[in-house]
């Protein structure tokens, strides 16, 4: 449940160290990557880490043993663009010598203003990234591990042509998978600046797709999730090609146990769609982003539906995937939002009985139109509005995990930690329950079917069968 901290995930876990390094005649340093922000994000910073292995460098969790750090930034917030800057600043203190890179959606927003964070040493947007192992490579034997007075900002004003479309040699061990099928959104809602730090949309062919995932399950992985800023628009400049077929070709073509689909928008959710959820490999887990229950301010975001499109399709998919999770976003105090419209929109959210929830409170963000509408909604306003939502999820939350024990469900087992007796093992189900129970046996990246038993706090604990 996301009520500790009610934006995206700032900090994603390190990408972890493959299990043998590079050639060491081949070797050119350390390397440590964190992630912030969204799914995408960390998908992207799996495809950066096996590029620096290619590369010849060796991954390291801590920034204070890497001769490179790397941060692949979010700037969907102002407190995105505040916890980039505490990150980078902490990396330079932990080693100074080290070199300090950004990446990501806030370099590409403004890399200006990432250049002037003490210690950052370079800075490349995302339409740069396939290039920065190269660059590193470039700036260490040039300069060594810390280029004096050499601040690069590299500015491409094109688009990169083939996203996606290298074969990565070397892979990072995990049981989860981010495989990015599609970059850009062409939507335009006001209030988001991804548009602007993602470009235009382009879908990845589906025969790469297949090859990556093949490629992963056979690297060990049981789940890949299918991530991207616009999923549902999967295919359209592709001939003949959707999301729908797409997934079609994925369950035809691989083998890899679960397949999870990040993100969809309402009006992008069919009939035709859902009836792939009939292959229990595909995980039962919708997130649909609602933004607000007020359909004024449904239209001053730019979003494509009505509050009443919104529950028809929720409704089609709770009918169509029995036991699914539905999970959803929501901001409060988006410009000119009234009282009266916050009610509509924390009642219509209740009645959606969403299986969680992530809260934002609204941020502007230069290069969007909502920072030119009026109505600022004042900031303790804003405050309590987010409170309320975040009750109200938590309630969610509660209730969608009570309604599921007693049931047996196969749960993927991520990871552990030694403690009295045993070792207490944490996992995910299908339908996005965080899950844990003690056992002797090693579960580590294996599949099982577990019975929930009992709800404390954020988790379930869990009976194996």
């Amino acid at each position: 449940m996301n009520t500790k901290n009610s934006q995206v995930r700032l900090d994603f876990p390190p990408v972890q160290a493959p299990e043998t390094s590079p050639d060491e005649t081949g070797f050119r340093g350390t390397v440590a990557i964190r992630t912030q922000g969204c799914k995408l994000n960390q998908a992207d910073s799996d495809t950066l880490a096996r590029r620096f292995i290619a590369a010849g460098y060796r991954l390291v969790q801590s920034p204070a043993k890497a001769d490179v750090f790397v941060l692949n930034s979010c700037t969907v917030t102002a407190t995105a663009d505040s916890k980039a800057r505490q990150a980078l600043r902490a990396a330079s203190r932990a080693n100074p010598d080290a070199l300090i890179v950004a990446t990501g959606c806030y370099a590409e927003r403004s890399k200006d203003e990432l250049a002037q964070v003490e210690g950052v040493s370079l800075v490349m947007g995302n339409t740069e990234k396939d290039e920065l192992p190269s660059m590193v490579t470039s700036l260490l034997e040039q300069k060594g591990n810390r280029p004096d007075n050499l601040l690069p900002i590299l500015d491409h004003s094109t688009q990169l042509e083939g996203v996606g479309t290298t074969r990565l040699a070397t892979d990072i061990r995990r049981n989860r998978a981010m495989v990015k099928i599609q970059e850009g959104c062409d939507q335009v809602c006001a209030y988001c600046i991804v548009p602007k730090v993602r470009g235009r949309e382009r879908s990845i062919p589906p025969e790469l797709l297949v090859e990556q995932i093949n490629q992963r399950a056979a690297d060990g992985c049981l789940e890949v999730v299918l991530t991207g800023t616009q999923l549902g628009t999967y295919g359209f400049d592709l001939p003949g090609m959707t999301l729908t077929g797409l997934l079609e070709r994925i369950l035809a073509e691989t083998t890899v146990p679960r397949i999870r689909v990040s993100s969809l928008q309402p009006q992008e959710i069919t009939p035709q769609l859902l009836e792939l959820w009939q292959d229990a490999r595909l995980c039962r887990h919708f997130h649909v982003p609602l933004q607000s229950g007020s359909n004024r301010i449904l239209e001053q975001m730019r979003r494509r539906y009505t509050t009443g499109l919104f529950a028809e399709k929720v409704g089609l998919v709770r009918r169509s995937v029995s036991g699914c999770c539905v999970t959803a976003d929501l901001i409060a105090g988006f410009p000119g939002e009234t009282e009266t419209e916050f009610q509509e929109s924390l009642s219509f959210a209740r009645s959606m009985e969403f299986s969680d929830m992530h809260i934002f409170p609204y941020s502007p963000r230069p290069g969007t139109s909502a920072v030119y509408l009026s109505g600022d909604v004042p900031q303790p306003v804003k405050k309590e509005r987010t409170a309320q939502l975040l009750a109200m999820a938590k309630e969610g939350f509660a209730s969608f995990r009570n309604q599921q024990l007693g049931k047996t469900v196969p749960v993927l087992w991520e990871s552990s930690a030694k403690h009295e007796g045993g070792t207490k093992w944490r996992g995910l189900t299908g339908n996005y329950i965080r899950v844990h129970t003690s056992s002797r046996d090693d579960l580590g990246n294996t599949i099982t079917p577990a019975r929930l038993e009992d709800l404390s706090e954020d988790e379930v604990r869990v009976e194996i069968i």
